[in-house]
């Protein structure tokens, strides 16, 4: 990637906060660096908005709900529409490029992140124009109902690093077709897609207020107000359980309506009459994508005692064949890890996996003196409650398992206080519809690397979170139920 495509682009990138359908600078005048992750160094520098930009992006958005909402589904529809069409053809290929430049994500996997987000406007684009109530008579005859269904009202999104277009899709394209405003606050990791995605619905139609995007160098100074602030209705977060217990505890001030999208820690099981084959390349492109940053993402392996070795020895060899580099150079498999931060903390579980008696088959250490990268690492020789296995590791270390019965671990499996997405290979028909009744996990892939898609629900059990993002499900987070009990006809 040539030097100056990244500066023609970076020179395109909004910077300033957008609110109320300005763009403006902070009322601080206070800006911050975004790095980029394969080297260290500054990208660019954003607007960090101050908790009075959050209130004036809440005004703005309550002083747009009553007009927006009162828009027809259609032309709401067609603004997300159009808003789909301007991110998979006018900007597709510098959506793809920001995120690689400020998250580390390789081009391809920037490019299908892009294809995916811009799934999420078009799929709610669909549902604008299907949000129905109904009409019926109650049991005893004397009343006839009416349900009404209309917007939550004025929104918050928190949005992490890990897949910033996406992350904002996935809550936009459902508020927006339910007819409610919204304030976007992305990560300070990863601003640019954010502002950017701001830039393409001011593009594609979106009214003045509709949508605010604040990034901050401090995100509780600036969503706190707004959550303590009655006027707010509805909060969306994507993120850590820590962060969305805490999150909760805000929100319980306004008895506001909450969705939680929270930790992984995802179990991925070889049993022994898998196809081994097919299961190391599904292992590999679930560890490795992302870099491992992915809520869903396999985090800790069982293989079959059966198994356990044939799977083992393919995997290590299929992760220590991944490229490491930046994400904007050809042939990378493996980025790097989103900061500093996160590439300490995925150093420190494996040195501590190692101090505890855990072997390395391949990887286990940084990779050059630059930049973010973490080699792909598979661990063997772990215990099932050790750190690493039962704490979500984000980042593209594999530690492998063997077990030997079923009912046992699913015990082990069960008892994590998590359970957003697993993965299992078997032949065994039975066994797919005994563990899909058993373990306590909200999204199962079976014989199968990734199982995220617009028109399925995505979310968690337990502590992954509360509510679903995507499929029927995902506009019905937006919608408030209003009943409407009146006389009922005299047909006689």
């Amino acid at each position: 990637m040539s030097d100056n495509r990244i500066s023609e682009l970076l020179s395109r990138i909004p910077t300033d906060l957008f609110i109320g359908g300005e763009w403006r600078a902070s009322s601080t005048g206070e800006r911050f660096d975004v790095l980029n992750p394969a080297t260290g160094e500054v990208l660019t520098s954003v607007a960090s908005a101050s908790p009075q930009d959050g209130k004036e992006a809440l005004d703005a958005a309550v002083a747009a709900q009553e007009e927006w909402a009162a828009t027809s589904p259609r032309v709401r529809s067609d603004i997300l529409y159009k808003a789909f069409e301007l991110a998979t053809t006018t900007y597709a290929e510098d959506l793809a490029l920001i995120m690689t430049l400020e998250m580390g994500k390789p081009l391809d996997q920037a490019a299908g992140e892009v294809a995916y987000g811009a799934s999420f406007l078009r799929w709610f684009a669909e549902e604008a124009t299907r949000i129905h109530g109904d009409y019926f008579r109650i049991p005893e005859g004397h009343l006839q109902a009416i349900v009404v269904r209309r917007p939550v009202g004025p929104c918050l999104f928190i949005t992490p690093w890990n897949f910033p277009l996406a992350m904002a899709t996935r809550k936009a394209g459902p508020a927006f077709a339910a007819g409610n405003t919204a304030i976007l606050k992305p990560s300070k990791e990863t601003p640019l897609t954010s502002l950017f995605f701001g830039k393409i619905m001011q593009e594609a139609g979106l009214p003045d207020g509709v949508l605010s995007v604040i990034p901050s160098k401090s995100s509780r100074d600036i969503t706190g107000p707004i959550i303590e602030d009655s006027r707010l209705r509805k909060l969306s977060f994507t993120g850590s359980t820590a962060v969305g217990k805490a999150l909760l505890k805000e929100a319980a001030g306004n008895v506001l309506r909450t969705s939680m999208e929270l930790g992984g820690n995802a179990p991925f099981i070889v049993f022994e009459d898998a196809d081994i084959d097919k299961a190391v390349d599904a292992a590999v492109a679930t560890k490795i994508r992302n870099m491992g940053e992915a809520c869903n993402a396999a985090d800790h392996f069982f293989a079959h005692e059966d198994v356990y070795d044939e799977f083992t020895t393919k995997f290590t060899k299929a992760l220590a064949a991944k490229t490491v580099g930046a994400g904007t150079e050809d042939g990378i498999d493996v980025g790097p890890l989103v900061s500093q931060k996160q590439l300490d903390d995925v150093t420190g579980l494996v040195q501590r996996a190692i101090e505890a008696g855990a072997n390395v088959e391949t990887g286990g250490e940084r990779v050059g003196d630059s930049g973010y990268f973490f080699a792909p690492t598979v661990l063997t020789n772990v215990a099932p409650d050790a750190e690493i296995m039962t704490e979500e590791i984000f980042g593209p270390v594999a530690p492998v398992v063997s077990f030997s019965d079923e009912k046992e671990l699913i015990k082990i499996i069960n008892a994590d206080s998590v359970g957003l997405a697993g993965y299992f290979h078997t032949n065994d028909l039975p066994r797919v519809l005994r563990l899909a009744e058993k373990l306590e996990i909200g999204m199962l892939g079976v014989n199968s690397a990734t199982i995220s898609n617009t028109a399925a629900p995505f979310g968690g059990l337990k502590q992954s979170g509360m509510g679903r993002e995507g499929g029927k499900e995902g506009i019905e987070e937006y919608l408030e139920t209003v009943y409407v009990g009146m006389p009922a006809p005299d047909l006689s």
